[in-house]
């Protein structure tokens, strides 16, 4: 060593960064073989461009009239809603963990009745809209 001493918090703190300095490696090893991946792609590739490879491809069907088209947004609603519901349902997960706790019960089965009262009363509100209609 080069005389210096090293204290137990100094060799501590470099084994804590000498393991994330082999993370960034990792991620940069990573990040070369795919810029060097797509490199080798772009050299490689032969590039004829035709009229035909220029037009925009829509399922084997040639493109006929504008690119807007008018979407129906109750498929959009309905997804929307899902996942508001998906994710609400993973937090009943751990908050069935911590109910199970000694010390936790009362409480949390009270903010758990709060968080499913905000939800109904988003899906009430959703329902008296008329968004779940499927007309």
């Amino acid at each position: 060593m080069s005389g210096v001493p090293v204290d137990g918090a100094t060799a501590l703190a470099s084994e804590y960064f000498q393991s994330y300095s082999v993370i960034g490696l990792l991620a940069l090893v990573g990040v070369l073989f795919v810029a060097v991946a797509f490199g080798a792609g772009r050299l490689l590739r032969p590039i004829v461009p035709t009229p035909e490879k220029l037009l925009t491809y829509e399922c084997g069907v040639d493109p006929v009239g504008e690119g807007w088209a008018h979407t129906q947004v109750r498929y959009y609603v309905y997804a929307f809603l899902y996942v508001i519901f998906a994710v609400d349902s993973i937090f009943l997960f751990p908050w069935a963990t911590v109910f199970a706790a000694p010390g936790y019960g009362a409480t949390t089965l009270v903010e758990m009745f709060i968080f499913l009262g905000f939800l109904a009363v988003g899906l009430l509100y959703a329902w008296k809209k008329g968004v779940l209609a499927w007309a």
